[in-house]
């Protein structure tokens, strides 16, 4: 589900959240190496249900993976912490690109017939994902509740 605009909440998400301070993890994305992704991914969550850091690695695998594929330069991963009032705690997975005209369809690929299920998944784990278009680039991001 692709959120409109005017039902964003202030900070460009579904609903308005609050930001903890909390920021897991803030990086480039490595195109050539999105393993390192995901080990960064789990060192950081280390201490986190095992379910919840497999679900978090392949949101973040999932979007980089789009960025890579779909965009252009710069990529960025952000995960921070967030509270909703009404869900609690959920990780938001952000990916950055400079490509705002290419917005991911679910159960589709550009790339080839065999792909397309990356954002299907998404959508399964997160609470919500969504797009906005930001600087001349736009950010998919998806809400993932913490256990």
């Amino acid at each position: 589900m692709t959120i409109a605009h005017d039902e964003r909440g202030a900070d460009g998400h579904a609903d308005a959240g609050r930001t903890t301070g909390q920021v897991a993890v803030d990086t480039s994305v490595p195109c050539d190496d999105l393993a390192a992704v995901r080990n960064r991914i789990g060192e950081v969550l280390h201490t986190c249900d095992e379910g919840f850091v497999l679900d978090v690695q392949l949101v973040a695998t999932e979007l980089a993976s789009n960025a890579c594929d779909h965009a252009d330069h710069p990529r960025h991963l952000l995960l921070r912490r967030e509270v909703h009032p009404e869900r609690g705690p959920e990780l938001v997975v952000e990916a950055r690109d400079a490509t705002p005209h290419r917005t991911p369809v679910v159960g589709s690929s550009s790339v080839s017939p065999e792909r397309g299920n990356g954002m299907t998944m998404i959508e399964t784990i997160c609470n919500a994902w969504g797009v906005r278009q930001e600087d001349g680039g736009k950010v998919v991001w998806g809400r993932i509740p913490i256990p």
